[in-house]
């Protein structure tokens, strides 16, 4: 009688970190179980065919905000066709407001929180008997040194073409209110020496990319020095082989030790994910979010400066309390400090996260369907926040994109915020679009769009002609000035008018 444990990855480069736990500490349960990951978007009946031929007698879900409609649509087709199997769900999406979800109606059983012992306690209860009376099952929280580690069911073709997902540490001792960590109440670290173990046998088989989940990475600056002198000693030992590491860091908190080690890593092999959110203090206190603002730009800066890593900064739009104008502040500020990416994140309402408390005072109004994004403030109707959406899409295809690096500081000005709204708003009366739109068009649309500005587009060409010339087997120079020149003929035709005919935007990405 097997069991399946199965999810919906976003993508086929993420490997399921949660199903490894749960299969890892099956006990005498693991030789029956069978780990069996899908990607969304995959069709419904082929998936539903592909598990049935395990023949289960259970199959357990982890269900997250990026995969709950499709899991539904599992779930709901499997008890047409197989009703005799006992579903069990879990994960973050189903473990709050459970109550009101169709999917967690169509299941048999619900685990909420942690699920690493108790799934493989309700097999048994199913399977073995005495059977289970209740329909939801509060997960028991086990301590760390008790879970058995995942990290050997990661298998030579994960290791070979996917993300490896690791962790040091669970939980958050923050409470920022937009995020299921607030829940938590503290942070509970791994022994360290256990979890080294598992990264050296993990690079041993040959993994080099490394990301880790902690929340707070630079929390606890011992184990955090630890962590790092781990890659560190696996760079010197063979600087022609490197590793890459991924961290979420707390932006006001860096110590200089921890500083002095991350000045030690070449270029390409550390990459910092920075949760600035907002620089506004009085919408931080809003949401419960503790952070020295001064000391955050200071150590981003500092990071710019003086060290190799790769920050990756976020912001968060539609946070209660703020209006567009108090996120263009922060943003140009943190345009000022130069990280390498900006992502331009909408505020999301996670299931469980108190950010609800706040929606009668703020007017905050949520897509009923996930992500659940932000449509609408007190502060930010309906139309400008489709703006915002808008804006971090073109921001990620121009900015974080990396293809117009020195494009981008003439598209931006001294109001990098204004000035790339203007252009999002110009992008979107040309191409009615955000997703799918050509590099070759790209290049045209910001060419023509840098004219009107009054830039003379023979420097403009010369300039993007240095930034395709770094992309070897993408857009060409002559390449570019054909469209360039397309652009220059749609213009011609159209005048001086912001938003061209539907036929001259096709001359455009020829």
């Amino acid at each position: 009688m097997t069991i399946v444990l199965s999810t919906l990855n976003a993508r086929y480069a993420h490997a399921s970190l949660g199903l490894r736990y749960l299969l890892a500490n099956m006990a005498e349960l693991q030789p029956r179980t069978r780990l069996v990951e899908f990607v969304i978007g995959t069709r419904t009946a082929d998936i539903v065919e592909k598990l049935l031929a395990y023949a289960p007698a259970i199959i357990g879900f982890g269900v997250y905000i990026w995969n709950v409609e499709e899991t539904e649509k599992v779930v709901a087709m499997l008890k047409r066709v197989a009703p005799h199997i006992r579903i069990i769900l879990g994960g973050p999406e189903v473990s709050h407001e459970s109550g009101e979800q169709a999917i967690v109606a169509l299941a048999d059983y619900l685990i909420t929180g942690w699920g690493d012992i108790s799934f493989a306690e309700l097999c048994r209860q199913i399977l073995d008997g005495p059977k289970p009376l209740m329909k939801i099952h509060s997960g028991l929280q086990p301590p760390l040194a008790d879970l058995v580690l995942p990290y050997d069911l990661y298998s030579d073709a994960d290791i070979a073409h996917r993300t490896l997902y690791v962790e040091a540490s669970r939980g958050c001792p923050f409470k920022c209110e937009f995020c299921l960590s607030a829940l938590d109440k503290t942070a509970w670290p791994f022994e360290a020496d256990r979890f080294l173990v598992e990264l050296e046998t993990l690079h041993a088989r040959g993994a080099r990319l490394f990301k880790f989940v902690d929340r707070t990475f630079n929390l606890n600056i011992k184990t955090s020095l630890k962590l790092m002198q781990f890659f560190l000693d696996k760079l010197a030992a063979d600087p022609e082989d490197p590793v890459y590491a991924h961290f979420e860091v707390v932006p006001d908190h860096l110590p200089d030790a921890l500083k002095e080690a991350i000045t030690r890593f070449p270029a390409g092999t550390l990459q910092f994910e920075i949760g600035i959110q907002s620089f506004n203090p009085t919408v931080q206190a809003l949401v419960s979010r503790r952070q020295d603002n001064d000391k955050a730009a200071e150590n981003i800066r500092w990071l710019m400066a003086h060290s190799q890593a790769h920050l990756h900064v976020d912001l968060i739009a539609g946070l209660p309390g703020e209006d567009i104008a108090s996120f263009a502040r922060g943003f140009d500020r943190l345009v000022e400090l130069a990280p390498h990416e900006i992502q331009f994140g909408i505020l999301k309402r996670l299931r469980g996260t108190p950010i609800i408390r706040h929606t009668e005072t703020y007017g905050l109004v949520f897509d009923a369907h996930p992500p659940y994004t932000i449509l609408a403030t007190s502060l930010i109707d309906f139309s400008d926040m489709q703006r915002l959406v808008r804006f971090a899409r073109y921001w990620d295809l121009v900015a974080n994109s990396g293809r117009f690096a020195h494009t981008l500081p003439i598209l931006l000005g001294a109001a990098p915020f204004a000035r790339f709204m203007a252009l999002s708003d110009w992008l979107y009366a040309q191409t009615d679009a955000t997703h799918r739109i050509a590099l070759e068009r790209l290049a045209a649309l910001v060419t023509q769009w840098l004219g009107l500005q009054g830039h003379d587009l023979q420097e403009v060409d010369a300039v993007l002609a240095s930034d395709f010339a770094r992309q070897p087997g993408r857009v060409q120079q002559k390449e570019h000035v054909a469209s360039r020149k397309a652009a220059d003929k749609d213009k011609a035709r159209a005048g001086q008018s912001a938003v061209p005919q539907r036929q001259a935007r096709r001359l455009a990405a020829l």
